[in-house]
């Protein structure tokens, strides 16, 4: 039986990998027609898509940094297939990684076991992020990691001061961490997160740390909003769980880049409060800000990070949780104290994903590779730059390969357009015929490619923007006069 599953794995590894190196190959393309599928057609019910509207593109194949459609398009990733792809699709390393993995196991449960790869993951995890955190639980999705993170802390503090009042969390304005229930329950943006209200827990809440959009009075913006949290921290104390935010960029928020050394300021004051902090690193993490954390920027080490989206480099479903020893040592006991962790998932720890995921590190921690998603990072700007000049663009932000370009009607006074204009996903749209794949947060044009994006896609891009927005913005301007 043994020789039989041997040679059925060698037959499907010949068939999908190439001799050139590893390279899967296309698959044939689909007979089925899915261009222009209304909503009764449509099997497939899409995520944050109104499905009454036209079916958007349907891809066949993908190489590097460019994706193609079933009708033949090529479009540029420019948004990294949900801010998720590092290297680019199809990278040789990862490609052979998966396939020598499946070569040996596709999946074990991580409940009381674990596949060899998933434990070398783990230790390289602890090798790579900030200071102690050095124990990992493992999900499928970054919504989960933050899910995993807040009963985490819940459970610590139970298990450390049984007799405590500890049941609440402080967020950020207009956070975002997904789309469980726990993970909406911290989530402050109403667009997304107000319809759910009743089947949700009641976090603190703090202002949004904007740089763009905030109090005249608010001259030095790190200590005017470092100076709320302190105080919301000190007041609440006694019944705070942990703080929880994304570290200097907002993503979902549209790209919303706070003050430089708030992290700092609010670690802390976490420090000084026994308060633990939470950091989500879903969609900062992996060296989109620059470093391979964000909180490296201002040398910060969370009692729990929560990572997903690039940990694979875009390839399959993994996210991790890692915590402190503090927090970990927490959970030891013998088995009748009941003290482990009450968490688990299925498909946690994936030994497909933490193949990928160490492939992924490996082009991550390679001499120089940093510096080069900087250069990188640097001419993405440069490029983006001169769309600044366009008098409806109030403000280009972010950090690294994070950039958000919002759309305003009047740049003056800052005023958003109509939200009914849906002037970001107008401009989205046009960049399709320019073969450029981008998606919008409202009014604010995100663009976030792969880190392996080149000079040539770059400027494609640049002037992608620069036409979409010229010829869609005045024009919707005028539709609403």
């Amino acid at each position: 039986m043994d020789q039989f599953a041997d040679s059925q794995t060698m037959s499907l590894s010949h068939s999908i990998a190439d001799s050139a190196g590893g390279l899967i190959s296309p698959a044939p393309k689909s007979s089925t027609d899915f261009s222009g599928r209304r909503a009764s057609a449509a099997a497939h019910w899409h995520g944050f898509t109104q499905m009454a509207e036209p079916a958007g593109p349907v891809i066949a194949s993908a190489r590097g940094c460019v994706l193609t459609t079933v009708d033949g398009r090529d479009l540029i990733d420019g948004v990294s297939s949900l801010w998720c792809n590092l290297h680019g699709h199809r990278h040789p390393a990862i490609d052979a990684a998966v396939i020598e993995q499946l070569g040996r196991v596709a999946h074990v449960t991580t409940l009381g076991m674990a596949a060899d790869v998933t434990e070398e993951l783990a230790a390289r995890l602890a090798q790579i992020t900030p200071g102690n955190l050095s124990h990992t639980f493992f999900s499928s999705d970054g919504s989960s990691a933050v899910e995993a993170a807040v009963k985490m802390a819940f459970q610590y503090w139970r298990q450390t001061q049984p007799a405590s009042n500890r049941h609440r969390f402080l967020a950020l304005g207009r956070a975002y961490h997904g789309d469980t229930t726990g993970s909406v329950s911290l989530g402050g943006i109403d667009h997304f997160h107000k319809l759910f209200g009743p089947i949700l827990f009641d976090p603190i809440r703090g202002p949004v740390p904007c740089s763009y959009r905030h109090s005249a009075e608010a001259n030095d913006l790190t200590n005017h909003y470092a100076a709320i949290y302190e105080d919301l921290i000190r007041r609440h104390a006694d019944e705070l769980v942990a703080v929880v935010m994304e570290p200097l960029v907002q993503g979902a928020a549209g790209m919303i880049t706070h003050p430089p050394g708030l992290l700092r300021r609010i670690r802390e004051a976490c420090d000084r409060h026994d308060v633990l902090l939470i950091v989500d690193e879903v969609a900062t993490g992996f060296g989109r800000t620059g470093r391979l954390f964000a909180c490296e920027h201002e040398s910060v080490t969370p009692d729990i990070l929560c990572m997903g989206k690039g940990i694979t480099g875009g390839y399959l479903p993994m996210a991790a949780t890692i915590a402190t020893p503090k927090v970990f040592d927490a959970f030891l006991g013998s088995a009748p104290e009941n003290r482990q962790f009450f968490h688990g998932h299925t498909y946690g720890g994936n030994p497909l994903a933490a193949a990928a995921a160490i492939a992924s590190i490996d082009l991550l921690t390679a001499p120089g590779m940093i510096d080069q998603i900087n250069t990188t990072a640097d001419r993405l700007r440069s490029a983006i730059e001169p769309v600044r000049n366009h008098r409806h663009v109030g403000d280009i932000r972010g950090r690294g390969m994070m950039i958000g370009i919002e759309l305003v009607a009047d740049r003056t006074t800052r005023q958003p357009f109509d939200p009914t204009l849906q002037i970001g996903r107008r401009v989205c749209d046009r960049l399709l015929d320019h073969g450029v794949w981008l998606r919008p947060l409202g009014d604010v044009v995100i663009v976030m490619p792969p880190l392996a994006i080149s000079d040539a896609q770059i400027a494609q891009i640049s002037t992608a923007l620069r036409h979409a927005i010229q010829t869609e913005v005045p024009r919707c301007c005028d539709a609403s006069t």
